[in-house]
């Protein structure tokens, strides 16, 4: 059942939070050079102490993100769910869960995140939802024949008896892309569609009362006062017609990102977002719509975001992309060049709740894929880390910082198997399962778990937290200049006062030792050069000008600098 503002305690009616006040620079968008910082509710700060991360936790943290320097909030899933894949797995879109609070808990955040400066991006799930939602536990009530099926996938079965799946998807999670409903009598039923989790059903988005449903879904949390949304499994929601196999023989799932699949990545998705543009313009203070799409190419991922489309689409390829110069550059053109003719910024993301944090990517061996089972160097792994995060900060467009990322946190590689919860980890094959590492709770203060996650020390914490991470707070980072922490915050204020910084389309390639990388970005109040080494020795090459900030300890005398290995250094030219 919908969850009503007036179902907690406080005022029986709200008015929408307003939305920022447009900036001087609102005519080329705000979100073409924003900084977004992704919340996992969850594990980011738990209020009332039962060991989950909360909204009002949230909402008590926001001055912590204004003072990062940060433009906008990605809040992940916090509406109803049975979380069978932690929220991704919708019952009711329009009510928060119990376990993040209330709906009134959710328009106190976004008041006052605007009223810090902050805008807020919900996340929105429309390719499954839940299968508790109440559209498709009426469908399984009514059996073969009800409308409601048609809302959703449900296809016969092949075999004398329908007893094997209609075709031969598979599931990103592993294991069969369809499940065998029963029928209302308790006999053997049609089969449905779930591209994850069974508990995940896809909606058929050829049936209208879906697409009806998410104009009112959309306009519902907009009319809260949402900045915008960041659509989860954009590339997913159309399927080919007829449902047809894929062809082969092989792990299906090591085709995905690689080839356009009869599931991924079809042409009629655009008309949805064509759709959906005309909502989000209908409202002030420019919202946004932002495309989770994992394609074959960037090129691929620019049709998301042609000008009558969406806003911003994630740039998983420079994500995947190692700690190489080369790999590094080609990635980076591409990426521009990809995005330059429809008019859209790049996007730049090292980590999220999906991936392994990139402190221990980089920390291992290249070629180990953005899920990685070793803790690896974690030194080493750090050092990348920061220069990294700086080299992401100074290219032209929208970056995305995942939480705990500005602490320089690792993943946790050694979470025993039986506190695990992320679903894929639990099926018999697909991918590996181990997302859980990246989504542990964040340290905020204390010498004692959950580091201030919580309210009191000793308490509970869903995933269990290193004893390592005392020495990773944000109280202990804080005012050492030498910090993880103090760096992004010095990197964030100069981007957002550097002229040359922030959006644009464009850098120019200085040369550089093999092994380095640097550009320089002009603008007509001053230019801005960026050196990357990424070799895992120093490197010595003319000084482009004033340092502005360095991932590492950096030597410059008679014109010249030492670019210590696996450093990024800032320069004002």
């Amino acid at each position: 059942m919908t969850q009503n503002l007036a179902d907690a305690s406080g005022p029986a009616s709200v008015t929408a939070a307003e939305p920022i006040a447009a900036s001087a620079g609102a005519s080329r968008g705000w979100w073409r050079d924003a900084v977004i910082y992704q919340v996992y509710p969850r594990s980011f700060a738990d209020s009332n102490g039962d060991g989950m991360g909360d909204l009002p936790g949230i909402r008590s943290r926001l001055p912590y993100l204004r003072d990062l320097g940060v433009d906008a909030v990605w809040l992940s899933p916090f509406y109803a769910s049975p979380q069978a894949d932690a929220g991704y797995d919708v019952s009711d879109y329009r009510a928060v869960d119990p376990m993040f609070g209330t709906l009134l808990d959710a328009d106190g955040l976004i008041r006052d995140a605007h009223a810090l400066g902050l805008r807020i991006i919900v996340d929105l799930v429309p390719n499954h939802s839940s299968d508790q939602h109440e559209w498709f536990q009426r469908a399984l009530r009514e059996g073969p024949g009800s409308p409601l099926r048609d809302r959703y996938h449900f296809r016969p079965g092949k075999g004398e008896n329908g007893e094997l799946p209609p075709n031969n998807w598979e599931s990103i999670f592993g294991g069969p892309a369809w499940t065998r409903s029963v029928n209302p009598d308790g006999t053997p039923g049609e089969w449905y569609l779930h591209l994850f989790a069974p508990e995940q059903p896809d909606f058929n988005w050829e049936n209208r009362a879906v697409a009806d449903e998410f104009r009112s879904i959309l306009r519902f949390w907009l009319d809260m006062g949402v900045d915008g949304f960041r659509i989860d499994v954009a590339h997913g929601m159309v399927k080919q017609a007829g449902l047809p196999d894929i062809g082969g023989e092989g792990d299906q799932l090591k085709l995905l990102g690689n080839d356009v699949m009869p599931f991924f990545d079809q042409d009629g998705v655009h008309q949805i977002y064509r759709d959906w543009r005309k909502i989000l313009d209908e409202y002030p203070g420019q919202r946004i719509g932002v495309a989770e799409a994992w394609t074959p190419t960037v090129q691929r991922t620019a049709n998301y975001v042609r000008p009558d489309e969406l806003h911003q689409a994630f740039n998983f390829q420079y994500l995947g992309t190692s700690w190489a110069a080369d790999e590094l550059r080609e990635v980076i053109d591409v990426s521009l060049d990809s995005m330059r003719p429809v008019g859209a910024p790049t996007t730049w993301v090292l980590s999220n709740h999906d991936v392994t944090r990139h402190a221990t990517r980089f920390a291992n061996e290249p070629g180990l894929g953005t899920q990685i089972r070793t803790a690896g160097d974690r030194e080493l792994g750090l050092r990348r880390a920061r220069a990294a995060s700086l080299l992401m900060l100074a290219l032209p467009g929208s970056a995305y910082v995942y939480q705990g990322e500005e602490l320089g946190l690792p993943d946790v590689t050694d979470l025993p198997d039986e506190v695990r919860q992320d679903p894929s980890f639990l099926r018999a094959s697909g991918q590996d399962g181990f997302r859980d590492g990246c989504r542990v709770p964040i340290p905020w203060s204390g010498t004692e778990a959950p580091y201030g996650f919580g309210p009191a020390a000793g308490g509970p914490s869903w995933l269990p937290q290193p004893a390592e991470w005392a020495d990773l707070s944000v109280e202990v980072q804080t005012g050492d200049p030498t910090s993880t922490l103090e760096l992004y915050r010095s990197a964030l204020a100069v981007r957002r006062e550097h002229p040359a910084l922030g959006a644009g389309t464009d850098v120019t390639w200085l040369d550089a030792p093999e092994g380095v990388l640097a550009f320089r970005r002009d603008s007509a109040q001053g230019s801005f050069v960026c050196t990357s080494n990424t070799t895992g020795a120093p490197v010595r090459m003319a000084a482009p000008g004033r340092i502005l900030l360095s991932s590492a300890d950096t030597e410059a005398a008679d014109g010249e600098i030492l670019l210590a290995a696996d450093s990024t250094v800032w320069w004002a030219v």
